[in-house]
């Protein structure tokens, strides 16, 4: 007989998701090769200080890690990397964290030995050109002090180790180089400042000549105001693409000089390139197009015949898919659930059963405490509508008392060209299984919702994203869902600013956390790396043109209007938003006499990756919500300094 839900304040329910729990044995899982049955890919292990590891599953499903500590496969291009190994017959290429050189190993004797690098260069997004016996691959040059990096595609001969040759050159950034099955033809991606990849990139075809240099070159398609993704050549030699200039991002494909859309909806078959290597789709053994792609916030696999354009979707549990990598009658991605954390799983394309092979998280819990996502549409400003996963609080030991609503925690994602998922979180279930209600907002700006969705942000940052965030709440305040008095705020990086802006230019929440959030855009104008150096000319405007609005715009030079508490959290090797962000924000809120407390992590950069980060922040997170609200947590924390509290 199942003991009666006892009523309880919300803060104060005791849970079986504990700190250990959301963190332990938890990895990262992406960047997937198959070769033949192998299969390799990367784990990024909090326990291992966020160490990445190249894993490979042998045919008989024995699998067995590469490379050893200290060699950590990643690469600091565009500081976000991807794209950090490619691997060969026998052998892996891959970028090592620490020198981000280029290391050659051996799959069978796992001996490694650098072929390119010194101080100052970095690489990524290498391809094999087995004609020509090298490596091609994006390279970022950082040796030249007070220059901006110069970002080149480069060959690596892998007969002469550290012999390099430019191969394209004068484009600010470049992508996703790719090469025709005979080696005759180069297709890439390249954009200009001040666009991102999302905003307008260009696919370029080239001849590849006999002696491996680039011969005649031409624009396929892209611009300014097209974005493409993932260019491949299919097995019969077409250049293949998705182009976002229907207003969705759609799959194309170039043939014999003619561009022709393979299929249209009104759905995402491309995602922003915030990292190398991405991939959502690939080639069957027939030449059929497997792919995925997000439509209304949920992600769904389907097989695509390219000549006849029929669309079949496949069923599958997941609702968020990523990495999609096709072998031989099979297919492998990476995909979560409500239910379940992100899993690497094979799909049998005959049967279209999955087989989970790898789980991000080993975490086990009843479904009595697991809430599930609601996919919620709102009104918000200008008649518009914005889009949100809303999770109530749920513990099948507890229940609210009479006549209580639960707190809500709003989250915003980062980017802020990203989008929240409906995939399992133990870290959302921490908080719901405790009696607090999360809502994941998709302000304007999200992706996954089409190009004119993802523009409501250009020249409204700070604007439209907080307008949604506050909307969100105050719908859910509206239907009676959660508590108005009780309303706090939390979101990293571009994340991060919208909750300084919304706790700064709003009176709608009572507290906040900023995990590596911008508090001064002039400052992030001024002091951010490359790839994101121009990126609010479209977010607020050019700099310093408009350099009233950037100071109208951010939260420092209005701690006046603050009168909510704040927790800060930063990395200080950040070098995508740099510590003297959250300090200064600290420092202003401290001097008008807010509680305010400031956690810095001295090895963390953007994105805690370390285990015991992760776990203190989320910790400390909780403690200060429970001294702010006013309950009492049913486990012991460690306690975090409040100032002026």
């Amino acid at each position: 007989m199942d003991t009666p839900a006892k009523p309880a304040a919300p803060g104060s329910w005791k849970s079986p998701i504990s700190l250990d729990a959301v963190f332990a044995d938890a990895v990262g899982l992406g960047s997937i090769s198959v070769r033949g049955d192998e299969l390799y890919w990367l784990e990024s292990r909090a326990a291992e200080g966020g160490r990445s590891v190249l894993v490979h599953r042998g045919a008989d499903g024995e699998c067995r890690d590469l490379n050893d500590a200290p060699l950590s496969l990643r690469s600091r291009v565009h500081e976000y990397g991807g794209g950090a190994s490619v691997i060969g017959d026998g052998v892996v290429y891959f970028s090592n964290d620490a020198d981000q050189a280029v290391y050659a190993m051996d799959l069978r004797t796992r001996v490694a030995s650098v072929i390119a690098g010194e101080p100052g260069l970095r690489y990524a997004d290498a391809i094999i050109d087995r004609v020509h016996r090298r490596l091609i691959v994006v390279r970022e040059d950082h040796r030249v002090a007070g220059r901006e990096p110069q970002n080149t595609l480069v060959a690596i001969a892998l007969d002469a180790p550290h012999a390099q040759t430019v191969l394209v050159a004068g484009a600010d950034f470049y992508s996703s180089p790719r090469l025709s099955a005979d080696g005759r033809q180069l297709a890439w991606l390249s954009w200009m400042h001040p666009n991102m990849p999302w905003d307008g990139s260009s696919l370029w075809l080239a001849t590849v000549d006999a002696d491996g240099a680039i011969g005649t070159t031409s624009l396929v398609a892209g611009g300014d105001d097209e974005s493409i993704f993932q260019p491949e050549f299919s097995p019969r030699g077409e250049l293949v693409f998705v182009s976002d200039r229907s207003g969705w991002w759609n799959l194309l494909r170039w043939r014999r000089g003619e561009t022709r859309a393979l299929y249209e909806l009104d759905a995402e078959f491309g995602a922003p390139q915030w990292t190398f290597g991405m991939s959502l789709y690939g080639f069957d053994r027939d030449g059929g197009i497997v792919c995925a792609f997000r439509r209304r916030g949920d992600s769904q696999l389907a097989l695509l015949d390219a000549d006849s354009g029929k669309l079949t979707e496949i069923a599958t549990p997941y609702r968020d898919i990523a990495d999609v990598k096709v072998g031989d009658g099979f297919i492998v991605f990476v995909g979560g659930s409500p239910t379940q954390a992100p899993a690497l799983v094979r799909l049998d394309l005959a049967s279209c059963r999955c087989e989970v092979l790898r789980r991000s998280s080993p975490l086990q819990i009843d479904e009595a405490y697991v809430s599930a996502p609601q996919a919620i549409t709102f009104p918000t400003t200008d008649g518009k509508s914005a889009h949100a996963f809303f999770y109530a609080p749920r513990n099948r030991d507890h229940t609210l008392p009479e006549g209580a609503k639960p707190p809500l925690r709003v989250l915003n994602h980062g980017g802020p060209t990203s989008a929240a998922t409906p995939t399992f979180s133990a870290a959302i279930q921490y908080w719901t299984s405790r009696g607090f209600a999360i809502v994941d907002v998709n302000y304007g700006g999200s992706s996954g919702y089409g190009r004119a969705y993802r523009q409501r942000l250009n020249g409204q940052w700070g604007v439209v994203d907080v307008d949604d965030a506050v909307n969100a709440a105050r719908y859910l305040v509206g239907r009676g869902l959660v508590d108005g008095d009780k309303l706090c705020i939390k979101g990293g990086s571009a994340g991060g600013y919208t909750t300084l802006a919304a706790l700064t230019f709003r009176d709608t929440f009572k507290a906040g956390a900023s995990y590596y959030g911008i508090g001064d855009l002039e400052t992030l104008a001024r002091d951010t790396h490359k790839f994101e150096s121009r990126y609010l000319d479209s977010l607020v405007g050019p700099y310093p043109q408009m350099q009233a609005l950037y100071r109208e715009r951010s939260p420092i030079h209005h701690t006046g209007r603050l009168s909510t508490p704040l927790i800060l959290f930063q990395g200080l090797l950040d070098a995508v938003v740099p510590p003297n962000q959250s300090q200064a924000m600290f420092e202003a809120v401290r001097a008008k006499g807010l509680p305010v407390a400031y956690v810095s992590f001295p090895n963390e950069r953007h994105g805690f990756r370390a285990l015991e980060a992760n776990r203190r922040a989320l910790s400390a997170e909780f403690y200060f919500y429970a001294r702010v609200f006013g309950f009492e947590p049913a486990d012991e924390i460690e306690p975090v300094e409040i100032v002026n509290l």
